[in-house]
């Protein structure tokens, strides 16, 4: 049996523990596996295929990244093709990309990754690639599985640094608003807050009245509380407005949000007074090594997925649905975004402690 691994889309922390897994996985059974450099671009002339035995991931738990290096702009189905005239057009190349498997003399595919890499997984499925798919997302919002890896690592980043925010904001008697990454989901943001005694949350789940939020900071003020921590998602939008983008990408590619926290800070300072501040953390959530808890689930994900293989389960994603790790269907999977439901418990228990979400 030889598997290729494939990682795809905005880099989490815990890919490289879930290679680990599955060429420790693979090797207990005889197998051999190969790395896809850069999404697919391995098999489409864009970079090369490694070979990938227990030297090769020696001591790769730990480390942030993946080995085998990702793109958010790999989509076999679209794939950027320069035009002669110099311009460059969107070419289905999935048929390249299975004659290049078979020609690789590959039996099986690991692909982890996020909604999108998992929609390309499960379009490869269908054209008849024997796939397996590893939830990745720091966002959470991949559905069908409790948790993604690389989620709790980007929420310990978060609340680290909103953590250490307090203490410049009380010292300054300031507000600080600080922006995270998260998508159309506001669990980073959520979690976060929660964690590090935010004052008020915006989530995408919940449009926001500016004057709510400024509400909330003045009845700090009033109470002798002379600074506020606001978390923002980066897709948080007002009441009847919508999320704000960086930049418009091409079709077949996610359009980048972000923004919204200057828009915040600047209406608070307006409409407040108060001096007012804003952060945008970034990529630092994508960054650094996974926590415990990822390096766990990364291993377990790893190792599901070998299991499966060995099942010939293809066509399906492998899912933490406690207590154990199971395999979901791809397409009860894909086209759903995993929001975080308004009557979560962790919503509640922000709402429990004074936690304002601008509504």
């Amino acid at each position: 049996m030889r598997i290729a691994i494939s990682t795809g889309g905005g880099d989490a922390p815990g890919l490289n523990a879930v290679i680990r897994a599955v060429v420790l996985a693979a090797h207990q059974r005889g197998w051999q596996c190969y790395g896809i450099r850069r999404g697919f671009g391995g098999l489409l002339g864009n970079d090369g295929i490694m070979t990938l035995n227990t030297a090769a991931v020696r001591g790769i738990t730990h480390l942030g990244g993946t080995i085998l290096g990702t793109t958010n702009r790999g989509n076999p189905f679209r794939w950027a093709t320069p035009q002669p005239d110099g311009s460059v057009a969107e070419v289905d190349r999935s048929d390249d990309l299975i004659a290049a498997f078979r020609a690789s003399g590959f039996d099986a595919l690991v692909s982890i990754g996020g909604d999108g890499s998992l929609r390309i997984a499960y379009d490869l499925w269908t054209k008849g690639l024997p796939v397996v798919g590893v939830p990745k997302t720091i966002d959470n919002d991949v559905a069908g599985t409790l948790v993604t890896f690389g989620f709790d690592s980007a929420v310990t980043t978060a609340t680290e640094a909103i953590d250490k925010l307090h203490t410049t904001a009380e010292s300054h008697d300031r507000v600080m608003v600080v922006e995270l990454m998260g998508r159309d989901a506001g669990w980073i943001a959520l979690h976060s807050a929660v964690s590090s005694s935010a004052d008020i949350v915006l989530l995408p789940e919940i449009p926001f009245d500016i004057e709510r939020v400024c509400d909330a900071i003045r009845q700090r003020e009033a109470s002798g509380r002379h600074y506020s921590i606001v978390v923002v998602a980066e897709g948080a939008r007002p009441k009847g407005g919508e999320a704000m983008l960086v930049e418009r990408r091409a079709a077949g590619t996610v359009d980048r949000l972000g923004g919204v926290g200057s828009r915040v800070a600047a209406a608070i300072a307006e409409r407040t007074g108060k001096e007012t501040r804003s952060l945008v953390l970034g990529h630092l959530q994508r960054g650094g090594g996974p926590t415990t808890s990822d390096r766990l689930i990364a291993l377990r994900f790893g190792t599901a997925a070998v299991r499966a293989i060995a099942a010939g389960s293809f066509g399906t994603m492998v899912a933490y649905t406690p207590p154990t790790i199971s395999t979901v269907p791809l397409v009860d999977v894909i086209g759903r975004t995993k929001l975080v439901p308004l009557d979560s418990d962790t919503l509640q228990t922000a709402r429990d402690i004074g936690i304002s979400f601008g509504d």
